[in-house]
């Protein structure tokens, strides 16, 4: 058995993993325009901020791997600066641009050239596979916010 070619097909499949929760292409779909930018009683965040966030995150972390002129964020950019989405369209855009950035993310686990335990020549110890875990396991967290959001919205089936 490949070792290596056994972890990047895992690293695959965890990026977009839902063998044992909701994944974010469930947790994204047919959440009505009306309660995109609803916080319901207890939850401090909206479906549009914890899908902006994912974004974001997702983003700043695939440019980390790929930029040697990486600029780390400020925290306050890592969430959206309105509760909602200022158009539907919006919207979309968000969950498409996560996608590509998750499809990236997927290559680069993929990529046989790059050395998954190997430092990012411009980070402070930080590995690939340190990242591609890290991305997997944020997305995971707020993909359970999210179903959890809608739950008490009355937006989940």
């Amino acid at each position: 058995m490949n070792r290596d070619r056994s972890l990047r097909t895992h690293l695959r499949k965890i990026l977009s993993w839902e063998d044992a929760h909701a994944g974010f292409d469930a947790a994204v779909a047919d959440v009505p325009p009306a309660l995109r930018g609803v916080a319901p009683k207890g939850f401090p965040h909206t479906p549009w901020q914890l899908l902006e966030h994912m974004r974001i995150c997702q983003h700043d972390i695939l440019d980390f791997c790929r930029n040697p002129a990486y600029v780390e964020l400020r925290m306050e950019d890592y969430w959206p600066p309105s509760a909602e989405p200022h158009t539907a369209k919006a919207w979309r855009e968000s969950v498409a641009a996560f996608r590509r950035d998750r499809a990236q993310l997927v290559e680069l686990a993929d990529d046989a050239h790059l050395d998954l335990l190997a430092l990012i020549p411009h980070g402070n110890g930080q590995t690939y596979l340190r990242e591609l875990l890290l991305v997997a396991d944020h997305n995971a967290y707020h993909v359970g916010q999210l179903v959890a959001v809608r739950r008490a919205l009355g937006a989940w089936k």
